[in-house]
């Protein structure tokens, strides 16, 4: 069992020279050293480096010392103690050596205290910067890109040329772990998830699951339900701008399936995720499956859907108009966003479901029908060139700094209730 024998072989036969090494650093415990008011300051003191230096000429040649140093090497990494580090490097220890309890390396182990120094220095001297652990196969970019505190590490190993789309057993990059560790509540990974992007972080990642960069956020929108007010908040200030890095380097929120499509979930649930919506289709998002078209999906007919099944159940005015602005909004959005609509064929809609507002529904149905059909009037095609040039959000904002009359603004506006940039 190569647990319990190298846990053995630390008590019974190398312990003994680490301790000397860590008595002499003045780390006299190490169950002590996370609570050291200031570690940077231990074992810098040139007689205490340089009694290390004599113990380590002394035991060159005994039995364990090849471990003894290595491992004392995993303990100084933790602290960042560079000085002390130095010599152990400098008498032998071995970067690969990996801890017989965790199994990481002095290089992991760097990542996970937050030591970026020391990761420089390791990495200096030939630890192999995408090496994995033998557990979890996780590699120090994986591990930095887990929290936030670990930026300044994430950012280091990035300049020393860390690969940063390696992937995990599982299929896993550090993209992924960055998103997969974010809970939108009390971790934000975003200038982890943008410093990767920035770095070549491919958006199309996928693992062996399936889950794609879109996976976590869709997961996260769904946490909104069960969450507070305040909480649901923050989580979807989180996911929108996460939305906006991932799209900003090309990831496609409209891909197939439907159940992996971020654009998808935002149109079944458009009264809550609006915004999101809103900001995706200004972004170039497509408004049915991207790879399939309307015959596998389509904004159009999700929007008639879900305004026929609210309209149905609820007899809450205020609930009414708002749900119904927001699907008129969305429609407008979508006829504008190209010359020619896309719709499912065969496309009707059954309003006699609609206990409430049928009629409404009709009203905006057969002017969606009209427009496919005729040809398109001038007054659209202008509509729909200017905003193209305008994208990608916030669309809005620049269409308020042309220099046109008002009501031509008004016209191109579509949205006249849009929260602006500042509030998202």
């Amino acid at each position: 069992m190569p647990f319990l024998h190298g846990f053995r072989r630390i008590i019974f036969e190398y312990q003994p020279l680490v301790d000397e090494i860590l008595g002499l650093l003045a780390i006299q415990d190490a169950e002590r050293q996370s609570a050291l008011e200031n570690p940077p300051c231990l074992g810098s003191d040139k007689s205490q480096l340089s009694a290390v230096r004599r113990v380590l000429e002394r035991e060159t040649h005994s039995p364990f010392y090849q471990e003894g140093v290595s491992y004392a090497l995993l303990k100084v990494t933790e602290l960042g103690l560079i000085p002390a580090a130095e010599i152990l490097l400098e008498f032998g220890a071995d970067l690969s050596f990996e801890d017989p309890v965790t199994y990481y390396t002095s290089l992991h182990i760097a990542v996970l205290r937050n030591q970026p120094d020391m990761v420089e220095l390791l990495v200096h001297h030939g630890a192999d910067i995408n090496r994995r652990d033998r557990i979890h196969e996780s590699s120090p970019l994986d591990l930095a890109s887990e929290e936030p505190e670990r930026l300044p590490c994430l950012q280091r190993l990035l300049q020393l040329g860390a690969d940063v789309n390696t992937a995990d057993k599982n299929g896993k990059t550090a993209l992924l772990h960055a998103l997969a560790s974010s809970d939108g509540v009390q971790i934000h990974n975003t200038e982890s998830i943008r410093l990767l992007l920035e770095g070549g972080a491919d958006v199309r990642a996928t693992t062996k699951d399936g889950d794609t960069v879109f996976t976590y956020v869709i997961f996260l929108l769904g946490e909104m339900v069960c969450s507070n007010t305040e909480e649901a908040q923050v989580i979807s200030r989180f996911c929108f701008r996460v939305t906006q890095l991932l799209l900003a380097h090309g990831a496609n929120p409209s891909e197939c399936p439907a159940p992996e499509s971020l654009t998808h979930l935002c149109f079944k649930s458009f009264k809550s995720h609006f915004l999101l919506l809103r900001f995706l289709l200004e972004s170039g998002a497509a408004y049915n499956c991207s790879l399939h078209g309307p015959s596998c999906w389509s904004g159009f007919h999700i929007i008639f859907e879900c305004l026929c099944s609210h309209l149905s159940v609820s007899e809450d005015d205020s609930f009414f108009t708002d749900l119904i602005q927001k699907g008129q909004t969305l429609l407008e959005l979508m006829m504008a966003s190209s010359q020619a609509i896309q719709l499912p064929s065969n496309f009707e809609v059954n309003t006699s479901s609609c206990r409430y507002h049928g009629e409404k529904i009709r009203t905006l149905f057969c002017s969606l029908k009209q427009l496919e059909r005729s040809p398109q009037a001038l007054k659209h095609l202008c509509r729909v060139f200017i905003r193209q040039r305008l994208k990608p959000w916030p669309v809005d904002v620049k269409i308020k700094a042309l220099p046109l009359p008002d009501r031509l603004k008004w016209y191109l506006l579509i949205d006249h209730t849009a929260a602006g940039q500042e509030d998202l």
